[in-house]
């Protein structure tokens, strides 16, 4: 009876092991590699996944052959563990690879788009920016004293950090101004409130309270506007940008604002504090609002960062070359360089690119950098808080963007592909 208790636990152990094992290598390889790759049309690309166990990928269109280290054309690898392959289209598209473990376990599919080469101007310029909310944004709820003096807090429960508040009784709210004349107007009575909410519409009916100063309010923090000091990214050769390589989130919701519009200005960068342990460093400037120093207009702010259109004046402040679009693929370990204006002029400073991560789990940190100019860390002590967007160029091509600094050490910090940006 003890030996046939032992063989069950025995087998138990191996299936549970096997389960285990299988799912584990499901999840890692879902996330190790890319869910999109993207090729230069008629330049063959290599490629380079860490994989644990044997694959075999297949092309489900002829158009796209692959490779792997033999001359011989191919629908279908097998990838050996830790084997570069190679992807080769002579024609643009979007075409899909086929993944299987083991060669029978269908793991993913991978969306191959091939493209014409890109070219665009690594910046590395200061901006300051400023956004427009989509609605009124509410920051939080607090207490309101009542006109006979009772302290209450009527919106705890009903509305939320991150709704933002489309309409009162059917005016629309671009504004806090307009939220709170409309209050005013409605003399205590019943107000219905359009809000978003995520991705769902929801109606509100809220009776606003009077005050002791005899206006009306509902109790809430609210925010129609944001502003700050980031680093250009790139200008393509139509004038459209991308800058920051992250999204402009609310301070005190920490979610990316949703905006309706927002514009670029000049700045100056008046000063710049190191970044310490525990404590990141940050760039201190001034920014010129008005029409004769705007750069151009915003007209999305992503998680990949924000974008939009230069004007002529930018366009005419522009000295650098454009460079070709690096994708993924091409971004190695080792010596790159970051371009900055951080001293007052435009240069590049030399990183070091510590790791890469090829998946598209975290679209800002696709790869580990580490400042390695002299210059750089005897003026600022490595990364700090303005240096985000300051494009990445390694091999003579613009591969990424600076996108945070570590805490615990200002010298290392994230970066994101640029064809994250590029393909936002």
């Amino acid at each position: 009876m003890a030996k046939k208790k032992i063989h069950k636990l025995i087998v138990r152990a191996f299936w549970i092991s096997l389960i285990f094992c299988i799912g584990f290598t499901w999840f890692y390889m879902k996330r190790v590699i890319p869910d999109k790759l993207n090729i230069v049309a008629a330049e063959e690309e290599q490629f380079h996944f860490s994989m644990p166990f044997d694959v075999t990928l297949h092309s489900d269109s002829e158009e796209v052959v692959l490779g792997n280290g033999s001359n011989i054309p191919s629908d279908k690898i097998h990838l050996q563990v830790n084997q570069p392959f190679s992807l080769y289209s002579k024609n643009l598209g979007s075409y899909k690879l086929g993944l299987k473990l083991f060669g029978w376990i269908q793991l993913k599919d991978i969306q191959v788009n091939v493209v014409d080469t890109k070219y665009a101007i690594p910046c590395g310029t200061p901006v300051g920016i400023y956004l427009k909310s989509n609605g009124v944004m509410v920051i939080g709820t607090g207490d309101v004293t009542k006109k006979d003096g009772m302290v209450v807090e009527p919106a705890f429960g009903v509305l939320q950090s991150g709704d933002y508040l489309e309409a009162i009784n059917g005016i629309p709210l671009s504004d806090k101004e307009t939220l709170m004349n409309e209050l005013n107007k409605t003399g205590g009575s019943e107000a219905v409130l359009k809000v978003r909410r995520g991705n769902e519409n929801i109606d509100v009916k809220m009776n606003p309270i009077e005050t002791e100063d005899g206006s009306y309010k509902l109790g809430v923090w609210v925010r129609d506007d944001t502003q700050g000091i980031g680093t250009m990214t790139y200008v393509d050769m139509n004038g459209q940008f991308g800058a920051l390589g992250h999204g402009i989130s609310d301070s005190d919701t920490g979610n990316v604002v949703q905006i309706t519009e927002g514009s670029l200005y000049e700045t100056a960068i008046l000063g710049i504090e190191k970044g310490t342990f525990g404590k990141p460093g940050v760039m201190s400037g001034i920014i010129y609002y008005g029409p004769g120093s705007n750069l151009g207009t915003i007209k999305a702010n992503t998680e990949e960062g924000i974008f939009g259109t230069v004007n002529e004046r930018f366009k005419q402040s522009i000295s650098q070359d454009a460079l070709p679009i690096g994708y993924r693929q091409d971004v190695e370990k080792g010596k790159a360089y970051i371009r900055s204006d951080v001293s007052g002029k435009v240069r590049d400073y030399e990183i070091e690119i510590q790791r890469v991560d090829y998946s598209t789990t975290h679209k800002s940190k696709g790869m580990v950098i580490k400042v390695t100019d002299p210059d750089l860390l005897a003026l600022t002590g490595g990364i700090v808080q303005g240096m985000s967007g300051s494009p990445i160029i390694q091999d003579g091509k613009l591969i990424g963007a600076v996108t945070h600094v570590f805490i615990q050490d200002s010298t290392r910090g994230y970066g994101i592909f640029i064809e994250n940006m590029v393909n936002h």
